[in-house]
């Protein structure tokens, strides 16, 4: 992936980010800037936390059939939420929600991805 698709990326994930946050109650972001630090911060946390949490909690997510997924995308959501002050999520459940919300219109925005 090279520095274009990446700021594309960022950006396209700023807006999905600044959208859910105005959309659902409970999850607040300072403008569109804050969403791409959002979106910058996720990504990271998303790739250097979560596949440590998900192997440590292999376990416990083929006991649940995979449920537990949703408990630790929320914790990386509070995580990112830790770590920014102009993002905030007012509860655990809410984060669960935000997670949820952010992957589905991901999942519709890549569909239309020209690569």
């Amino acid at each position: 992936m090279n520095i274009k698709h990446l700021l594309i990326s960022l950006l396209v994930n700023g807006l999905l980010i600044y959208v859910a946050a105005n959309v659902l109650p409970n999850v607040r972001v300072d403008g569109f800037w804050a969403a791409i630090m959002v979106a910058g911060v996720f990504a990271l946390v998303n790739n250097l936390v979560k596949p440590i949490v998900s192997a440590l909690a292999l376990p416990i997510t083929v006991v649940t059939l995979g449920l537990f997924t949703f408990v630790i995308n929320g914790l990386m959501v509070l995580l990112t939420d830790w770590l920014l002050q102009g993002f905030e999520v007012s509860s655990f459940l809410m984060a669960i929600v935000f997670g949820v919300v952010l992957s589905v219109i991901n999942t519709i925005a890549g569909s239309f991805s020209l690569n």
